[in-house]
């Protein structure tokens, strides 16, 4: 089912009753504060893969609640075994290997190209269709993952 929420589109395959935004998470997404953009492009990649909300959303809360993962480098300094430690505590155990390279790649390339802000992609981006490219050009973000992020960051990034 696809419909409206709060902030928007729901994914497909999202239905109404497990759409989690990222004011459920505790994110208030402003321009201004990258780490709030962080938070919820984090949420987002976990959200766009194929799990439940549930487990995204616990597996979040245990990277960045628990664990503290809450910047780029916060999270690139975690090896690859307690990353997936993590994400099986958090009940991503089906993709947990590649889901812990795929985020140690996505925080690599943002430290290396956009010193490590989301922000930095904003300032490096002249439109937000290419804002939206640029997301897409980081392992493990397509469509899916940008509309999830787009949803909440896109009217606070540009607005109308």
């Amino acid at each position: 089912m696809t419909g409206n929420g709060p902030a928007g589109p729901v994914p497909p395959g999202v239905s109404m009753s497990s759409y989690i935004c990222a004011a459920d998470l505790g994110i208030r997404v402003t321009a201004d504060d990258e780490q709030s953009l962080f938070k919820w492009l984090l949420a987002s990649f976990l959200f766009g893969k194929r799990i439940g909300q549930k487990v995204a959303a616990a597996t979040w809360r245990e990277l960045v609640e628990i664990h503290g993962l809450d910047t780029p480098r916060k999270l690139c300094g975690c090896t690859h075994g307690r990353l997936v430690r993590m994400l099986g505590e958090g009940g991503y155990a089906r993709y947990d290997h590649s889901t812990a390279e795929r985020l140690s790649s996505l925080c690599r390339m943002l430290l290396e190209q956009y010193h490590g802000c989301v922000l930095g992609i904003f300032q490096a981006a002249g439109d937000r269709e290419d804002f939206e490219r640029r997301l897409r050009q980081f392992k493990g973000i397509g469509p899916v993952t940008v509309g999830i992020f787009m949803r909440e960051a896109g009217p606070v990034l540009f607005p109308s």
